[in-house]
């Protein structure tokens, strides 16, 4: 047998990131690729798996540390010849990586916790569909247990850092047990440092009815910050404007059907992307950030988009975007969004972004506003295409399939007359995507 120091893989440039969730204790047999711990970036928590199997012998890290890459977690007693110490450590990711098993369902979760009842209790969600959870704080791995036992996360109380439900309250709530105590409700929102304002209102709404108090999640406390900021300090202008798009459905539309067994469908906003990437080639200023009095030009090109997940939107980057097909940024896409709904993202995929897309196509809407992604100083709003009768020559009149478009600038780098020939050639690219390759 042989000691082993297990430590923190790469997570991308972040550091000192908090631990939220211990997974394991000392005298635990854990299997490779069995959650160790949970900590939780800026944008999205991940679980960090065990880089083989083991015994371990002492935790070295307690709920609520700080850890960054090359953070010892703990001691693992292995096989003999199973390598150096602090071998293996690189080789494994956060959980949600690439290169991890495409079922993360399938993988055993590593706290101790009494066997699962053989029938669903009480306690357990009913049968039919599942509550949204985008409100519960709790990691992927926690998630996953809920979706095991069939527990409704929003009846979970919990107890976990910072109202999180951990493993143990799921566990414990599936088989019927006392609940646990309700967090410390968080702090009223609102105020303005250094701003003459009123002070929040401070309202007892239980006066008026019945009420439920549930925690932000962290994503949306840290993004709810940002936007803050981006908002106040960026001066904003949007321009509004649509796109023609009629004969790129219907090429979008046939191209799917006639790939269908394959397997590969395109959306409209890996479209988008490739048309943001010829208009910021086409238009510098829309491609940079301000760092001080200096403006910083990029000679890349990654795009963000804006996905929804049950935690709130995050931000994944598709990079080099300029260098890839429609198809390899739609796979690459599906891909990320996947990862982002699960809360698997890893930080370096959500950073480095140099313009954004919000699509909120599959919902509804015309217009918007959407909040500049600092330190970028643009982003495209897009919304749900309709039909709408022309009269290009003003005597025959048609119907078109027309795609709104809502692009936010930073005045500080960019003008009016920019924003809006930048916004036509967007929409003039949607129109006839062969003018891409001129």
């Amino acid at each position: 047998m042989a000691i082993q120091e297990i430590k923190v893989p790469d997570i991308g440039d972040f550091t000192d990131v908090p631990i939220i969730e211990l997974h394991v204790q000392a005298g635990d047999s854990i299997q490779a690729e069995d959650p160790l711990i949970t900590v939780e970036s800026d944008k999205a928590s991940m679980d960090v798996p065990a880089p083989k199997a083991g015994i371990v012998k002492e935790v070295k890290v307690k709920l609520g540390d700080s850890v960054s890459e090359g953070s010892t977690i703990l001691m693992l007693e292995t096989e003999a010849g199973a390598g150096d110490t602090g071998a293996g450590e690189k080789a494994a990711a956060p959980a949600g990586a690439e290169q991890k098993a495409p079922q993360p369902a399938a993988a055993p979760s590593a706290p101790p916790a009494p066997s699962t009842p053989s029938s669903t209790p009480s306690s357990a969600a009913p049968s039919g569909p599942i509550a949204d959870f985008s409100r519960v704080h709790a990691s992927p791995s926690a998630r996953r247990i809920a979706r095991e036992l069939d527990v409704d996360l929003n009846r979970v109380p919990p107890t976990g850092l910072k109202g999180r439900v951990t493993n143990e309250d799921i566990q414990a709530f599936a088989k019927g047990g006392p609940p646990a105590p309700q967090p410390a409700a968080a702090a009223p929102a609102g105020g303005g440092e250094g701003m003459d304002l009123l002070p929040w209102p401070k309202v007892d709404f239980s006066k008026f009815g019945p009420v439920e108090t549930k925690p932000l999640s962290r994503i949306k406390k840290i993004s709810g910050a940002n936007l803050h900021r981006n908002w106040v300090r960026i001066p904003h202008v949007t321009n509004h404007d649509e796109a023609d798009i009629t004969d790129l459905e219907e090429f979008r539309v046939q191209f799917n059907k006639a790939n269908e067994k394959a397997g590969i469908k395109v959306s409209m906003l890996a479209f988008m992307i490739k048309a943001a990437v010829a208009s910021l080639k086409q238009f510098p200023e829309f491609n940079a950030s301000l760092d001080g009095d200096n403006l910083i030009y990029k000679q890349y090109y990654h795009i963000g988009f804006a996905a929804d997940t049950p935690n709130g939107l995050v931000v994944p980057v598709i990079r080099d975007a300029d260098q890839k097909g429609v198809v390899e940024i739609a796979q690459e896409m599906g891909s990320l969004a996947k990862l982002a709904r699960d809360g698997k993202l890893k930080p370096d995929q959500m950073q480095g972004g140099c313009f954004t897309i919000s699509s909120l196509g599959g919902i509804g809407g015309i217009y918007f506003t959407p909040i500049i992604n600092a330190p970028e100083v643009a982003i495209m709003g897009v919304c749900r295409s309709y039909w709408k009768q022309v009269s290009p020559d003003g005597k025959q009149s048609e119907w078109r399939f027309t795609l709104p478009l809502s692009l936010s600038w930073d005045h500080r780098v960019i003008d009016g007359a920019a924003a809006a020939r930048f916004n036509v050639h967007f929409a003039n690219l949607l129109a006839d995507m062969r003018r891409i390759i001129m």
